[in-house]
């Protein structure tokens, strides 16, 4: 099957479904990807520029739409006894670059036992927990710039 457009999730009818890729974070901001859906089919997504994919997205196939899911994955919570502690416990996260998620009063990254125990150390509290991972955009060379889309390999390390 191949794919080139992306429906954004809420815009597309749900009688259409007509399979579903579970993707991990890594893989959702792509231009061309080989995905394998639930029932175990090939999905070739082509679009002219990488997109952001989100959980409940449609990739349009011939016949159908086959649902983005979005895979849980082993993330650390972080929360902190003040706005203050969490703000300072960000500040450090985003020091190193890391992909965050801002949950209002609370934080989640990848499970990380060195970045958990920096944590610990500037008095936060880190919960494990599997969910999916959406992370802020601004971390990246994501969002909304168009000028440099070419290549499939941008997610940083």
């Amino acid at each position: 099957m191949h794919s080139h457009a992306v429906l954004p999730a809420g815009s597309w009818d749900a009688a259409r479904e007509v399979d579903q890729v579970l993707i991990d974070f890594d893989r959702r901001f792509r231009r061309r990807i080989r995905l394998e859906t639930v029932a175990g089919r090939a999905v070739l997504l082509d679009l002219a520029q990488a997109v952001r994919l989100r959980d409940g997205d449609g990739l349009e196939v011939a016949g159908g739409v086959v649902r983005v899911v979005a895979q849980a994955e082993a993330l650390a919570e972080i929360h902190a006894h003040s706005d203050a502690e969490l703000v300072r416990i960000a500040w450090h996260l985003g020091n190193r670059h890391l992909p965050v998620q801002l949950l209002g009063d609370r934080i989640r990254i990848r499970q990380d036992h060195v970045i958990e125990a920096m944590v610990d150390g500037l008095g936060g509290h880190v919960e494990r927990l599997l969910a999916p991972f959406d992370p802020e955009a601004g971390a990246y060379a994501g969002g909304h710039s168009h000028a440099h889309d070419d290549d499939d390999d941008h997610h940083h390390h």
